[in-house]
């Protein structure tokens, strides 16, 4: 259940508008007239649609601007143009060197935003994106089918599928013959509301889908599913998932990789 009262924004453009009101009817949101968002004091945020896509905007005096998916321009464009390859830690982490030829089935089970997901699939990998939140997955609905039509990232999109629901539940249910080769997790953390280095979509998550309860089960959940290796995100400083030490770290300055290994990805046969 959303922890913020939200609302789906109507639009004057008819096509926007018919939009705006079937994603009302399917998150079962009440759908309000299009005005300026800093007038719009019954709900805490709504869900718009612009030239630039679908985005969830805090309302009020002063509330920053929209939290979107965007994988064609902005950070992520820079990133996938400048960002190190697979040099990065996180490519180390999943395992990219060891993989050779072989495609990496990586299952990110708390998807967000999808930011991670998509660097991993612009270096390769098929990846499966699990997201319980029904106003996120709404955002990557967006995001996806925008970054489709562009042509420097389309065949990168289409690496990246999205499994709506429980990640618990999901991972439960998967087919032995589909087992992922890493599980990537990235639950939700408590950030300190003050901290200036806490991002407004970091903020805007944590009001929205509160934190992960469920987060030492979904390592366990993880373990279990995994053919290669589980990797977990955390902020540097966190604890340990489950108190479960992991094999090793990669650590950066604010955050860190903790990587779990079942079995050799370099030894296996070819996929």
């Amino acid at each position: 259940m959303n922890a913020l009262n939200l609302a789906v924004m109507a639009s004057k453009d008819a096509g926007i508008h018919e939009r705006m009101s079937r994603l009302a009817h399917h998150l079962g949101l009440p759908l309000v007239a299009d005005q300026p968002l800093k007038t719009l004091n019954a709900f805490d945020a709504v869900l718009h649609e612009s030239e630039e896509g679908l985005g969830l905007q805090l309302t009020g005096k002063g509330a920053p601007g929209p939290v979107r998916v965007d994988f064609v321009g902005g950070s992520a464009a820079h990133r996938r143009r400048f960002g190190g390859g697979k040099g990065q830690d996180i490519a180390k982490a999943v395992g990219l060197a060891d993989a050779g030829k072989r495609q990496l089935h990586v299952l990110d089970a708390t998807a967000g935003l999808g930011r991670d997901a998509f660097v991993l699939a612009s270096l390769g990998c098929r990846m499966t994106l699990i997201e319980r939140s029904d106003v996120v997955q709404a955002l990557l609905i967006d995001g996806l089918r925008r970054a489709v039509d562009d042509p420097e990232v389309s065949a990168i999109v289409q690496n990246m599928t999205l499994a709506p629901g429980d990640a618990l539940r999901i991972m439960a249910a998967m087919e032995t013959a589909d087992r992922p080769d890493v599980v990537y997790l990235d639950p939700m953390f408590p950030h300190r509301r003050k901290a200036a280095a806490v991002k407004k979509e970091m903020r805007l998550f944590q009001d929205l889908v509160g934190e992960d309860p469920d987060a030492d089960g979904l390592l366990t959940q993880a373990l279990a599913l995994a053919r290669f290796r589980v990797v977990v995100k955390r902020p540097r400083l966190a604890p340990d998932l489950a108190g479960k030490m992991p094999n090793y770290r990669l650590e950066g300055k604010s955050g860190r990789f903790d990587v779990y290994t079942l079995a050799s990805i370099r030894q296996a046969e070819p996929a």
